[in-house]
């Protein structure tokens, strides 16, 4: 193997390991928040995004890039969601082709309620996680990942 397999091989050892780590932590999240609240994780994901945004709106383009869904797809979970009175959309006062999404009282108590079960059922995943040797330096990384910097 030349020197260009071996970097080849190792970015994708990498993104295999990034894969099940993901695999892992999305399965156990799925399964609780069905459970708990009959949310799924992309929908948990979208209440999520717009109670973080000022204004509780965020336009679907938006919402699309923070769910990794397609523009498609968003539209037919902002739909679903809709349907179930968790989140409103509203037409955007400067531009009458942008439509905005933003989250309904009842969003909001659902996402309240399912943010401990996210958060902890999260915690349990990594915990596990870092008991795969194969998995334990990435979960090992994380924060030092996510740290902001300081500059």
């Amino acid at each position: 193997m030349g020197i260009a397999d071996d970097a080849v091989e190792i970015r994708t050892r990498g993104w295999r390991t990034l894969a099940a780590l993901h695999g892992l932590i999305e399965t156990e999240l799925e399964r609780a928040l069905q459970n708990s609240v009959q949310l799924s994780v992309v929908e948990y994901t979208v209440l999520d995004a717009l109670s973080r945004q000022d204004g509780w709106h965020m336009r679907m383009q938006q919402l699309a890039h923070a769910s990794a869904l397609s523009a498609s797809a968003t539209t037919r979970l902002v739909t679903r969601l809709e349907d179930r009175g968790l989140l409103t959309r509203i037409l955007c006062a400067d531009d009458r082709r942008g439509i905005y999404t933003e989250l309904t009282v009842a969003g909001s108590e659902l996402l309240e309620k399912a943010r401990p079960i996210h958060d902890a059922t999260l915690e349990r995943a990594l915990a596990e996680a870092r008991e795969v040797p194969e998995l334990a330096p990435l979960v090992e990384s994380l924060p030092e990942l996510l740290a902001v910097p300081t500059n």
